[in-house]
């Protein structure tokens, strides 16, 4: 479903990368490696580069409400509403069946009665739920998550996963999530992405074979989040291997 290919840039490095439609993708790295560039590339955000990113089979030119993008902060506006926030993502559309796209995303996010609130009388797990379904309203076929959850407290977080999660297997759109919490990335992804150091390249890309629902306390669960964190902070002269 997406594709990127390129020669030498200032953040990335012979990135190449496809993505499955429906998949859940988690990418991790250090700081500064391009992990959120390369979101940027695939949202339109960013258009200074080497090479080719495509979304389902063509150049990504610019943004598009083919892609939704939630980033760490809300960035909800704070002079409207929840509903107002969410309807904004639907550009200048107001016709009924808009408002309905809207509500139903509002539920669809657990904000049932809040619907009038303003950002400031949220919590911030809340606010991010706002974001979430302001950028699902046009039901977008993919969705890209930057470090949506790094600013919540720990129990918000999980609760957070848990939530989009959810949102993933109903909606069905294509999600990939910039992270640095290698825990999340594990419960979330499909498979795991992990970038070296800035010039970010891709240095290995390891498949997630564990049932859902995910239990974070299981042995499986364990050995597989230990070997990623292994691989994460290994010599580059030392194989990559884990046994479950």
């Amino acid at each position: 479903m997406f594709s990127v290919n390129g020669g030498t840039v200032t953040a990335l490095q012979d990135i190449s990368l496809t993505v499955r439609q429906g998949e859940f993708v988690s990418i991790i790295g250090s700081s500064g490696c391009g992990k959120s560039t390369l979101l940027r590339i695939i949202a339109g955000l960013e258009t200074d580069y080497q090479g080719t990113a495509q979304f389902e089979g063509e150049p990504i030119r610019g943004t598009g409400l083919d892609r939704g993008v939630v980033f760490q902060e809300h960035r909800l506006f704070p002079w409207l509403t929840v509903r107002q926030n969410v309807a904004f993502g639907l550009g200048n559309s107001t016709s009924e069946s808009d408002w309905e796209s809207v509500d139903e995303h509002i539920d669809l996010v657990g904000l049932n009665g809040f619907e009038h609130a303003y950002p400031h009388q949220l919590s911030g797990g809340m606010a991010q739920r706002a974001s979430i379904a302001r950028a699902l309203a046009n039901r977008p076929r993919a969705l890209l998550l930057d470090e949506p959850f790094g600013a919540l407290d720990a129990l918000t977080k999980i609760q957070m996963q848990e939530e989009v999660l959810r949102i993933w297997q109903k909606e069905k759109a294509t999600m990939l999530l910039v992270t640095h919490d290698i825990d999340e990335a594990v419960f979330l992804g499909d498979q795991v992405i992990i970038m070296s150091n800035r010039p970010g390249t891709i240095k290995k890309i390891i498949p997630v074979d564990l049932p859902r629902p995910r239990d974070r306390g299981s042995y499986e669960f364990t050995q597989l989040r230990s070997a990623i964190y292994a691989e994460f902070f290994r010599q580059e002269d030392k194989p990559f291997a884990y046994a479950i």
